[in-house]
């Protein structure tokens, strides 16, 4: 399941980058994770009070954070597909995952 949505997500930043004229050269994959993450700090830091609404209402503040949460993991599977790394062995191994049988 992570290799399918690990592929999707490439093929969509692949294309953006392209469109875009950016180059996804080893530091922008575990830096758009970082930037992505402030995001998300962001959204959630209006959600618990801790920074300003600009307006939003509760509605707008759910789905930024739901956005915000997919960026990073769209960015956290580039990472990995960008330094080839197996998560779901890493997921089964860390969390004690096991497939079903």
């Amino acid at each position: 399941m992570l290799k399918d949505l690990m592929k999707q997500f490439e093929t969509a930043s692949a294309t953006y980058a392209a469109e875009n004229g950016l180059e996804r050269d080893d530091d922008w994959f575990v830096l758009k994770l970082q930037e992505e993450m402030g995001e998300l700090i962001q959204i959630w830091n209006r959600i618990t009070g801790r920074g300003r609404r600009k307006g939003m209402s509760e509605e707008e503040l759910a789905t930024a954070l739901a956005d915000e949460t997919a960026d990073v993991l769209g960015h956290i599977l580039l990472f990995a597909h960008s330094n080839g790394l197996d998560l779901t062995a890493a997921v089964e191994r860390k969390w004690l995952f096991r497939p079903q049988e």
